[in-house]
């Protein structure tokens, strides 16, 4: 049996394991049926969870912050920034008011400002340059909330701050600006992993507002309070990936902000493509292969740069409802363990049990 040059580089699976454990169950599950294989490990991130995590692995002399703040529903929690030694600040949305801080559903009073926050204190520590990664909102409040920690105000029509969270949104008469903080000098830039628009049948409350405990009717309220917000700020709502994270591409835009593909700028820094240099086998996955995989998201990323290099892709996801045309081996954890509770419970052990079997009948 020859031996192969495999690289693991998977996303989190959102909900059970990070992408460190992720690769760590794959790897182990893969050695078992193919002992003398070459292991490239590469936990990746497409500017959700894991963003921080991603870029703290490969960036020498890095150094992890942490700050309390507002977190998604009020309550206050700790979150992390990592300074980097050319003065960028890298900081996840997700940490601060991502949806697994929720302490139950609440889609529209649920807000960005710890985003806000830990942003502000990035900067106020000196950092040059912000590289934020926008995935796993708990809210869909257009980013309002992180401009208002950044020193914009959000008004009703009698010049009163609005209420946190979409909610507010709806009272909204004004946004002024003239007290946001100034970009850090090589300014901001947002990694996402969508491409989604603000608004509309493929934006912010549409496609991600149910995930956040949206119903139908939740759904058309929060949609008619980004098209009010989107309405008072100069900023078009059609920009693709503004619709990241609840729409906090969008408010973030206004203070300035560029947008970015973040399975690419992690991909990037992490050097996927020399990896896959000379690689026999990547194998990559996520927690729900759908849909929104192909809009920008880490396992698109990976069997983009994979084809062009030649190499097969494998793909294994908790969940597949998408096709996987294309693809050297496709295993659903789900499939494998008989029911998505037994599969998300008991990841690690379905994740090994996965890639001993796809192992196990590579020929090549």
């Amino acid at each position: 049996m020859s031996r192969l040059r495999v690289v693991l580089a998977p996303d989190s699976f959102k909900g059970s394991l990070g992408a460190s454990h992720v690769t760590a169950a794959l790897a182990a599950g893969w050695s078992r049926s193919r002992p003398d294989d070459q292991i490239v490990a590469l936990p990746l991130a497409d500017g959700g969870e894991g963003t921080l995590d991603a870029f703290e692995r490969v960036v020498p002399g890095s150094m992890r912050h942490e700050v309390v703040v507002e977190g998604p529903d009020g309550r206050p929690v700790t979150a992390p920034w990592l300074e980097l030694p050319d003065g960028t600040a890298v900081v996840e949305l997700a940490s601060s008011c991502g949806l697994g801080l929720m302490g139950a559903p609440a889609p529209h009073d649920a807000n960005t400002r710890g985003l806000g926050g830990v942003i502000r204190a990035a900067v106020d520590a000196g950092a040059e340059r912000l590289l934020v990664g926008l995935g796993g909102s708990a809210s869909t409040d257009g980013g309002a909330g992180a401009l208002a920690a950044l020193g914009a105000r959000v008004v009703d029509s009698l010049g009163e701050p609005v209420v946190p969270g979409n909610r507010g949104l709806s009272t909204a008469a004004r946004v002024d600006l003239s007290g946001l903080m100034a970009l850090p000098a090589d300014g901001v830039t947002l990694l996402v992993d969508v491409d989604s628009p603000l608004l509309g049948y493929t934006g912010a409350a549409v496609v991600f507002g149910p995930q956040k405990g949206a119903s139908a009717d939740d759904v058309l309220a929060l949609e008619r309070g980004l098209e009010r917000f989107a309405s008072l700020l100069d900023v078009d709502p059609a920009t693709p990936g503004a619709g990241a994270a609840g729409g906090a591409g969008f408010g973030l835009l206004a203070w300035g902000a560029r947008l970015e593909p973040g399975a690419v700028a992690v991909a990037d820094a992490v050097r996927l493509s020399d990896a896959l240099t000379g690689a026999d086998v990547v194998v990559t996955g996520e927690g729900r292969f759908d849909g929104q995989t192909a809009a920008g998201k880490t396992v698109s990323v990976v069997r983009r740069w994979a084809d062009g290099q030649g190499v097969p892709v494998v793909l294994v996801a908790g969940v597949v409802e998408a096709p996987t045309d294309g693809f050297a081996d496709v295993v659903s954890t789900t499939q494998l363990a008989g029911d998505v509770l037994e599969s998300t419970t008991r990841a690690s052990f379905w994740l090994e049990e996965a890639a001993a079997l796809v192992a196990g009948r590579w020929a090549r």
